[in-house]
């Protein structure tokens, strides 16, 4: 078999084990980052299905990515969300990390709403603070398109203009100000960790032009805009990477900071959702 036909193969059966188990059909998804996985509170559930049941699913090895998708309602939404993501460090492929990004649309979703926990760059930005991406730096060693164009699902060579959807921006500022929030705003860049940055990587990306750094994101990004997904995306600021104050930070200070800011981000992607 082709590549192509290789893949639709994984496709047809990855959606047909989780059509099995519930005819709800999602048109928003949500991809939860690090200590962000209690987002789902809210949502009305209508079905879960644990990721290692799903044929050609990856596994979600990592603290806090508990590795279910969750179909429901939110604010009278059809909603599908991914507790847990996967990422380059971890040993996955670019086209394993966006697979399920390919199985959500496969499934009925139209926007892709992600989030993550990210270190901040921007010296005005501060732990806890939610930073809406604008726009974003691909600092990973690949891309989830590289290899054979499936032209029914999109371009071979995607323009990059408006990766994320400058209504849904103006939305969630919108939103923000109704309830309150301080919403930051910057360049997401995404690179592979697993390790944390130096002082002297901090120094270089600021001066690319990033606010925020992180892990995740970018690939699942990239297979959404390729495929024609409305994108909107938040980082929580869990630490700060400012290289002339560097200091220790754990897995444990990332999943605090992501933990305590959660309800507001919750309250935010919620409000989003209600208004799309």
């Amino acid at each position: 078999m082709s590549e192509i036909e290789v893949f639709h193969k994984q496709l047809d059966e990855a959606t047909a084990f989780i059509r099995s188990q519930t005819d709800f059909k999602p048109t928003i998804g949500i991809i939860l980052g690090t200590g962000l996985g209690s987002l789902v509170d809210g949502i009305e559930m209508v079905a879960t299905v644990d990721y290692d049941k799903i044929p050609h699913f990856p596994v979600s090895t990592v603290e806090s990515h508990a590795g279910r998708l969750l179909l429901g309602h939110l604010r009278g939404k059809a909603v599908i969300c991914m507790q847990g993501r996967f990422h380059y460090y971890e040993g996955y492929s670019f086209q394993q990390i966006a697979f399920p990004v390919r199985v959500l649309k496969a499934l009925g979703m139209e926007t892709l709403i992600v989030s993550n926990a990210a270190g901040g760059l921007n010296p005005n930005f501060k732990p806890g603070d939610i930073m809406l991406i604008k726009d974003h730096i691909n600092f990973f060693p690949g891309n989830p398109l590289i290899g054979a164009n499936d032209n029914q699902w999109g371009d071979r060579f995607p323009d990059m203009y408006e990766v994320y959807n400058r209504h849904y921006q103006s939305l969630a500022k919108e939103v923000a100000l109704e309830q309150k929030l301080r919403l930051q705003e910057g360049v997401y860049l995404g690179l592979t960790g697993p390790c944390l940055e130096t002082a002297a990587e901090y120094r270089m990306f600021r001066g690319f032009g990033a606010d925020a750094v992180g892990m995740s994101t970018v690939p699942e990004v990239l297979a959404a805009h390729h495929q024609h997904n409305k994108i909107l995306a938040f980082s929580i600021i869990t630490d700060m990477g400012l290289p002339d104050a560097m200091h220790p930070c754990s897995l444990e200070d990332v999943i605090g900071t992501a933990s305590r800011t959660e309800p507001l981000l919750r309250d935010l992607i919620a409000g989003c959702v209600e208004k799309m």
